[in-house]
């Protein structure tokens, strides 16, 4: 017998050999319909492979990350099976679940795929899921396993087989389809009821552009139709939100490939747009005690030497620069933190001068392959709000809670209120790519759980996703759209002060290392700004938008008073701009609720006699008239309520 402890510690025997699926249908029939995977001891497994010892069971169904997870995998292989049917001799690469689907990286030869064979593709894994084939785990040696792929005359697998020893190798079959793979699937093809294949793309393989281009096939599938279609419908209002249609259409970002690629060239209304939320931050920060400090866009390669950034990060940095001096080279800045670390350096430290917090919006500089970059998410110079706190170890756990309380108000600011803390630890086993010691490691995530406890986030526990000097808490916001992206993050660091040699002297007089604390509540600009646009469709917070009132005369014979009116605001510190163009007043109204300005006010004949303005807002019409100073007020009390952490309202 084995003993299974389940989610709410209830502890129950059941035969050797027993698996989830087994287990489910012990306690019900409805229940083991919906199971589409298990969680053995952490770990995602088959719902259907023999558990062989005592062990902790979760069992996933839909709901579950887990079992989204295996069962796009699963349709990734439905796929590959699909495609073999009509595509005979295709090699197979990888294919993994992604966040929302799966694709499979292919190679052809000398057929090519289109869209419309997409349909096709669409239509054979509906016939080929409707026979409900049993995914079929199989452990196989190693030599037999390289003879099958050989047999198939597949280069990939035979590639990914050379890593790999006898007793980690496993097969999965579901119909006439074999393939390398570790797994977990889902029971059979029979629960995938819905698919839609949704792009293609090439990608090189496993990355590397030495590497030959694959044809990349993206798609999702669901359990049912009406997920499918609400899915669908969900694209299609994100493409209405996409970044860098908004950028373009607001005018706030361009790309030049003259410039390069993944260098974002901001606007006039963008560099606006930046600004705000940079002295918005700034002004947060200097109400909590940070320093603002500067430091250059180049630094000495062996900077990153002695940070191990050049180490773990090298190949992923723009080449070093080097002088007409000999054996001199530098980097493009990859990362702030050596240089702040050098600041602190630069002078004797007493524990009475800690904790001290330097605070800078550092842009730098990382190489990205060109296949991977993408608008203002993935680019390849980007501004880091970033910040390095030194303080004494008995200073770690309030200054954490400090930077979550940082956090929370930017969020809140900005009609965030969807995020999970995601504290990112170790990997269990493979300590092979952390630096530091085990003492260390091991404060520095007991500071993070305790802190994050403390201040009551909703949190989840990710293994192996820690940075390679420190654990983290990232926060994972999700946006109007219930996507998740990963925005702020704080990190404790006992190991850059190590090997930079930091030290204060202490209350006993003797010399001790601060812990360090990295911190970037947006992340970077660039990538908050994406994110913040799709969340809010461009239809930014009244404070935030670059242009907050359009002046429309209802022709030129009142351009004057409108021009009167946009400098009256402007004293008040309110962004007005004048559209005095000799249009009529209906295409300047359509023209400026195209470009999402929060407030319009129409000036003709009556308002210019009573002093008043006509007040539009945007997405709303018409909200009567009123006297400029009056408009003033309510714009500031708006602004202000907004600002202050405890409503935001975006112009809708």
């Amino acid at each position: 017998m084995i003993h299974i402890t389940f989610p709410d510690g209830a502890v129950r025997a059941y035969s050797d050999g027993f698996s989830a699926l087994d287990i489910a249908k012990s306690i019900s029939e409805g229940l083991a319909r919906k199971v589409l995977a298990a969680e053995v001891d952490g770990e995602v497994w088959d719902a259907t492979r023999p558990i062989n010892q005592d062990a902790s069971l979760k069992l996933l169904t839909w709901d579950d990350r887990g079992a989204k997870s295996t069962f796009w995998h699963s349709s990734a292989h439905l796929m590959a099976e699909a495609l073999e049917a009509l595509f005979p001799g295709t090699k197979f690469g990888i294919g993994p679940s992604i966040e929302n689907g799966f694709y499979y990286d292919i190679d052809l030869g000398d057929k090519t795929i289109s869209e419309d064979d997409l349909k096709k593709l669409e239509e054979k894994m509906k016939e080929l899921a409707k026979q409900s084939n049993a995914y079929q785990r199989k452990e196989v040696p190693k030599n037999e396993a390289i003879n099958y792929f050989n047999e198939k005359q597949d280069p990939y697998k035979i590639e990914l087989l050379e890593g790999l020893t006898d007793g980690e190798i496993t097969f999965y079959t579901q119909g006439s389809f074999t393939d390398l793979c570790r797994g977990p699937h889902i029971p059979h093809t029979g629960f995938i009821k819905a698919i839609k294949l949704t792009n293609i793309a090439g990608a090189y393989w496993r990355g590397n552009e030495k590497n030959k281009m694959l044809t990349r096939i993206y798609g999702i599938t669901f359990p049912n139709q009406k997920e499918l279609d609400e899915y669908l419908a969900l694209l299609e209002e994100a493409k209405k939100r996409d970044h860098r249609k908004l950028g373009k259409e607001l005018e706030l970002f361009t790309f030049s490939e003259k410039v390069g690629s993944g260098l974002p060239l901001w606007l006039p209304k963008g560099a606006m747009l930046r600004e705000r939320l940079q002295q918005f931050l700034q002004k947060a920060q200097m109400a909590s005690g940070y320093v603002p400090v500067i430091t250059p866009h180049i630094g000495s390669k062996q900077l990153y030497i002695t940070s191990g950034h050049w180490e773990k990060y090298g190949k992923d940095s723009f080449r070093p620069i080097t002088t007409p001096q000999e054996g001199e080279e530098f980097m493009l800045k990859p990362m702030n933190c050596p240089h702040h670390c050098e600041i602190y350096k630069s002078s004797p430290r007493s524990y009475r001068d800690l904790p001290l917090r330097l605070a800078e919006f550092g842009t730098v500089y990382r190489y990205e392959q060109s296949g991977e970059l993408h608008g203002l998410t993935r680019v390849r110079g980007f501004t880091q709000d970033d910040a390095h706190l030194f303080c004494r170890p008995d200073q770690v756990l309030e200054e954490f809670k400090k930077v979550i309380d940082l956090v929370m108000y930017v969020f809140t600011s900005l009609d965030f209120e969807n995020f999970t803390a995601q504290i990112s630890l170790r990997d269990k086993d493979d300590r092979s790519k952390y630096i530091g010691s085990e003492e260390n490691w091991e404060i520095a995530e007991r500071s993070i759980i305790e802190a994050a406890g403390e201040k009551g986030l909703k949190t989840v526990v990710e293994y192996g996703e820690a940075a390679f000097y420190g654990p983290k808490l990232d926060f994972m916001v999700k946006d109007a759209l219930g996507r998740n992206w990963q925005l702020g993050t704080i990190q404790v660091d006992y190991n850059l002060p190590e090997r930079f040699e930091l030290e204060y002297v202490d209350a006993d007089n003797t010399r001790k290392r601060p812990v360090m604390i990295h911190r970037a509540p947006f992340g970077s600009m660039e990538r908050f700004i994406a994110v913040l646009l799709e969340h809010c469709g461009g239809n930014l917070p009244l404070w935030l938008s670059p242009q907050q009132v359009k002046v429309l005369p209802i022709s030129d014979k009142y351009n004057e008073y409108a021009q009167s009116v946009a400098d009256a605001l402007n004293a008040e510190d309110i962004r007005a701009e004048i559209d005095d163009r000799s249009e009529k007043i209906g295409r300047k109204i359509r023209d400026t609720e195209l470009m999402k300005v929060p407030y319009m006010l129409i000036v003709g004949e009556k308002e210019m006699n009573e002093n008043k303005v006509a007040v539009r807002k945007h997405g709303e019409g018409d909200k009567g008239a009123m006297a400029t100073e009056e408009f003033v007020k309510e714009m500031r009390s708006i602004i202000k309520e907004q600002m202050s952490g405890k409503k935001v309202a975006a112009t809708a």
